[in-house]
């Protein structure tokens, strides 16, 4: 059963500050995630979500702040993300060498997202750090869009599930290339 239920930011703050996986509404879909930083953290969720390493992860923010220390910037990346920020548009940006390979996986490039729903956003900031974010789901089964769904699939795995609503897009966000401006999904 997970460890918790709640509707309580705080309490998925605390759950985050403990190495803890959680699960959380965002635009489309149920998200799973954790500290990016943590890298027994991110094995446990990509064991849960029975996902391979090597595809890399998205991390989700408060703001672009947030994500800077992970990312290569530049005027022209700059001047293609932040229109689109906050909200549902992913974008894949170069890297910097120091951050973990369990977050790029095979790749030298990070996708990285200001989200602008209101609960992610808030615990993003609450939490002061940016958040894995991962479709709620096993790799093969399509993603969640409700925290009874979470709690149901994963009942057996220790999740914390923060309960809100997921957002009105009706498909998981679009992903774009930061430096060629091409939709890779």
């Amino acid at each position: 059963m997970p460890q918790h239920y709640s509707s309580d930011i705080t309490a998925a703050v605390q759950q985050l500050n403990a190495g803890k996986v959680i699960a959380y509404p965002t635009e489309a879909v149920y998200g799973l995630g954790c500290n990016p930083l943590n890298e027994a953290a991110v094995m446990h969720l990509l064991d849960i979500k029975q996902r391979p390493i090597e595809k890399g992860l998205i991390l989700i923010a408060a703001s672009l702040q947030q994500l800077e220390p992970y990312l290569i910037l530049n005027d022209e990346i700059l001047a293609r993300i932040t229109p689109t920020w906050p909200g549902p548009v992913t974008w894949v940006i170069p890297a910097q060498a120091s951050v973990p390979k369990w977050l790029t996986g095979e790749h030298n490039s990070l996708a990285v997202r200001v989200t602008a729903h209101p609960v992610a956003q808030q615990l993003c900031r609450d939490y002061g750090h940016p958040l894995v974010s991962t479709s709620a789901n096993e790799t093969t089964q399509p993603a969640l869009r409700a925290a009874a769904e979470v709690l149901s699939v994963f009942a057996d795995r220790d999740i914390f599930i923060l309960d809100g609503k997921v957002g009105e897009l009706g498909q998981e966000t679009a992903i774009y290339d930061a430096v060629s401006g091409t939709r890779l999904r």
